[in-house]
């Protein structure tokens, strides 16, 4: 079906409104309109009461008008669906700075002055509506966590797609359309998020309606998908599983028929998918509806400026009339401009929109600016968890035994899944690595969503999985995000190397939480939960390009209010981890953990206390009898702990009288200064543990510049000498990748002789015997394929 303002004269599309209903959406458009392009110029005289002058315009002019008339468009004839048929809704839109045209629509709902009274609905509210945008101390030209009825920043574009699908995950009465702008289009993570709709579940899931929005331009230069012939789009979107409905036109009248039509239409085939699929169980993936939106950039703008094209053209992406302060043609086009909308018939004398547009909207929480699915708080129920001690290795003795930490993990959230399958709140998700990673006992209480073609062979997939894997890191982040922001919970686990590939929508993730967290009407939601495994240290067989510990230091960057790292160094640790993690709300945790056969050093109980202290003393390992040390032995992370107590087993072979004091940290954050991080340590715990004077040996999973930057302020800063990943790798084998990094024992133990001064000439013998295993090493390595024995067997020694 091709839709245009000359398509057809059949009267059930062309005149498809009723008059009155009509009327009602070219009100509330130009409305939205004229509020969109005065928060762009206003600072005074809102109502346009006198004559336009210089001082009633902002003097730095911030916003963007070219994709703003669509999205006011589409919120209308939404707003009129919601009405008339009693939808749940929630609008996500794509396109980058339609900031004005969201805060338009929640002010004329009502729902900006219920949340912001100072903004009421009349002349003053209305003057501080359009003068706080893009202004110091007011709002951003976005859509940012202070916009209601928004999850979706666009700042950053890409992943509108992906946060609209997460939102309908689980949520089978919420219909959400998505404006995907003609420029996001041509990201790869938008690109990849079409094919979300073979993981959504008509039966158990919403419904996400995409509106592909083309007005042709970007910032300068044309949008791809506007300039590609009609046949090739369309059969691309066919290709994709969607059923494409184009509308395209600029006369508002014929165009507000042509919409009508095709969006009932759609919403229509949803209710007849979703019917099916609940009624008889149809087990074939459905063709969703979705729409193709063609409308001049800048709809509705003037035709030129300075003689050059406006409307239609590029030159309307941002700030339309760039000088109406001190040109005086510029500012005699924009007031024309502005009364084009005729505001005496939008706003009644005190500045309040008219009947007629107040009953366009819908009302309490039907309003899209007011949907509770916008403020996921409101909707959070925390999750059934079961007893992680429950699922604990026994521990005998420290290092005797040896468990895969994720495997067992794997069990733990596989009955997160089980105990909240009725509430369907939560979801795990990973870039088709959830079985590598070692967490497949999650498909023994749910198969992975897939709503694809299946073949005999095929296992674990099947409509209303809520293990979620798509080989797209984009993807995932984007559909848990939408998945939490929504109100409910998630955990994503991925190669360690590979989350980089999500830094930023992390950085976006983060920035929406810290505003938000500042917002009272804000409530929290899940927390954003990382396990970062197959890291850097087993990443031995795949080789040098699978070797990054560096998401750590990008996320460290962020807030300390919202980033949490843990390193936990076995099996009972991660548990104890994994289950505060999955308590927490408005974080975003990294965990790090490996998914070999490690040592387990800590007891269920033995961990929780660790755990909850977040760096400690490891008495057992210890040799300094609570006196003072020699030397401190720090670690953080599965690998670095293991070379750091074998370092200390070498030493005290050699040296029975050296005083070595064994600090592990699984908070990475308690290592900063409490007035830099709330999980930091004061100066006096600080100096307790680490000392003030005496050497301190850290060997860190990580880039070793990160543990300088979070002790920098530290008394001992100048004794700690940091060990980590300084990018040396290749394939090779798992003790060879710790030798070329230096992190391993025999390094470790022949820098402790290096700083420890009392140890002096009678330590040559040893470090000479060390500097001889790692020829040894390289030698075996080299020629055998494998570790030495006595690293691949070495256990502690009680």
């Amino acid at each position: 079906m091709t839709t245009t303002d000359t398509w057809s004269t059949s009267t059930d599309v062309a005149e498809h409104l009723g008059q009155d209903e009509l009327e009602r959406l070219q009100l509330w458009w130009r409305a939205a309109n004229y509020l969109s392009a005065g928060q762009i110029y206003l600072m005074d005289n809102p109502l346009l009461k006198e004559p336009l002058r210089p001082e009633h315009v902002k003097p730095r002019l911030l916003g963007h008008w070219g994709t703003t008339p669509g999205l006011n468009f589409v919120y209308a004839h939404l707003n009129r669906a919601i009405r008339l048929r009693s939808l749940d809704m929630m609008y996500v839109i794509g396109p980058g700075h339609g900031g004005p045209a969201l805060v338009a629509a929640a002010w004329l709902e009502g729902t900006y002055s219920e949340i912001y009274p100072d903004v009421a609905q009349d002349h003053e509210g209305l003057r501080r509506l359009v003068t706080q945008f893009s202004f110091p101390g007011g709002v951003p030209s976005h859509v940012a966590p202070e916009t209601p009825g928004s999850i979706h920043e666009g700042g950053e574009l890409g992943y509108s797609l992906s946060h609209a699908f997460g939102a309908a995950f689980d949520n089978p009465g919420l219909i959400v359309p998505c404006v995907v702008g003609d420029g996001e289009a041509e990201t790869g993570p938008l690109a990849t998020s079409w094919h979300s709709n073979k993981f959504l579940d008509p039966a158990t899931d919403g419904a996400v309606l995409p509106i592909l929005h083309l007005n042709g331009y970007k910032i300068a230069n044309p949008a791809v998908w506007a300039r590609i012939p009609e046949d090739e789009l369309l059969s691309m979107l066919r290709g994709f599983g969607y059923e494409p409905y184009v509308v395209e036109g600029s006369s508002p009248l014929p165009m507000h028929h042509l919409f009508a039509a095709t969006l009932d239409r759609c919403l229509d085939e949803i209710a007849a998918i979703q019917r099916r699929a609940r009624g008889d169980g149809h087990p074939h993936r459905p063709r969703w509806p979705m729409i193709v939106l063609r409308t001049p950039k800048g709809w509705t703008c003037p035709a030129t400026v300075d003689g050059k094209p406006l409307e239609g053209s590029w030159r309307s992406h941002q700030v339309p009339i760039s000088d109406p302060r001190d040109n005086p043609e510029h500012l005699r086009l924009l007031e024309e401009w502005l009364r084009s909308y005729r505001p005496d018939e939008l706003f009644d004398t005190g500045g309040r929109p008219v009947e007629a547009i107040r009953a366009g909207s819908p009302v309490g929480d039907r309003r899209m600016s007011a949907s509770p699915h916008a403020n996921g708080g409101h909707l959070l129920r925390g999750l059934r968890l079961p007893d992680f001690r429950d699922y604990a290795v026994p521990v005998q003795a420290p290092g005797a035994d040896k468990a895969e930490g994720t495997r067992v993990l794997g069990r733990f959230l596989r009955d997160v899944l089980r105990l909240n399958s009725a509430q369907r709140n939560f979801r795990v998700f990973a870039p088709d690595e959830n079985n590598s990673n070692r967490l497949d006992a999650v498909l023994e209480a749910s198969p992975r969503a897939w709503v694809a073609e299946t073949e005999t062979d095929d296992e674990s997939l099947a409509p209303g999985g809520r293990v979620m894997e798509i080989l797209s890191e984009h993807t995932c982040q984007g559909w848990l995000e939408g998945y939490l922001l929504t109100g409910r919970h998630g955990f994503f686990s991925c190669y360690e190397a590979f989350a980089h590939i999500v830094d930023s929508m992390v950085n976006q993730h983060a920035k929406w939480l810290k505003v938000s967290r500042h917002l009272p009407w804000r409530r929290p939601v899940a927390s954003l939960n990382y396990l970062l495994t197959s890291h850097v240290w087993r990443q031995d067989h795949n080789g040098f390009s699978h070797q990054d510990p560096g998401f750590i230091d990008h996320v460290v960057n962020k807030k300390a209010e919202i980033v949490r790292v843990y390193l936990p160094p076995d099996t009972n640790t991660l548990l104890s981890v994994a289950d505060h993690c999955l308590r927490s709300r408005d974080y975003i945790n990294v965990v790090v953990a490996g998914k070999q056969p490690e040592p387990q050093y800590l007891d269920v109980e033995s961990a929780i206390v660790h755990c909850e202290k977040g760096i400690g003393i490891w008495d057992w390992a210890s040799t300094d009898s609570g006196g003072d040390p020699d030397v401190v032995m720090a670690c953080a992370g599965d690998v670095p702990t293991m070379e750091t107590l074998a370092a200390v087993d070498i030493l005290r072979g050699h040296f029975p009288d050296l005083r070595m004091r064994v600090i592990n940290v699984v908070d990475l954050m308690r290592l900063q200064d409490e007035r830099e991080h709330p999980h930091g340590l004061s100066d006096a715990e600080f100096d307790s543990l680490f000392t003030r004077d005496t050497p301190v040996i850290f060997n860190y999973h990580g880039y070793p510049w990160l543990i300088h930057r979070l002790t920098y302020r530290r008394h001992n800063h100048e004794g700690m000498h940091v060990r980590g990943y300084k990018e040396e790798g290749t394939t090779t084998t798992p003790f060879d990748m710790c030798v070329l990094n230096e992190i391993d024992r025999f390094h470790l133990a022949i820098d402790v002789i290096d700083r420890v001064p009392r140890l002096g000439p009678r330590a040559a013998y040893a470090r000479e015997h060390l500097k001889g295993k790692l020829i040894e090493h390289r030698h075996h390595v080299t020629t055998h394929g494998e570790d030495m024995p006595e690293v691949r067997d070495w256990a502690w020694r009680s």
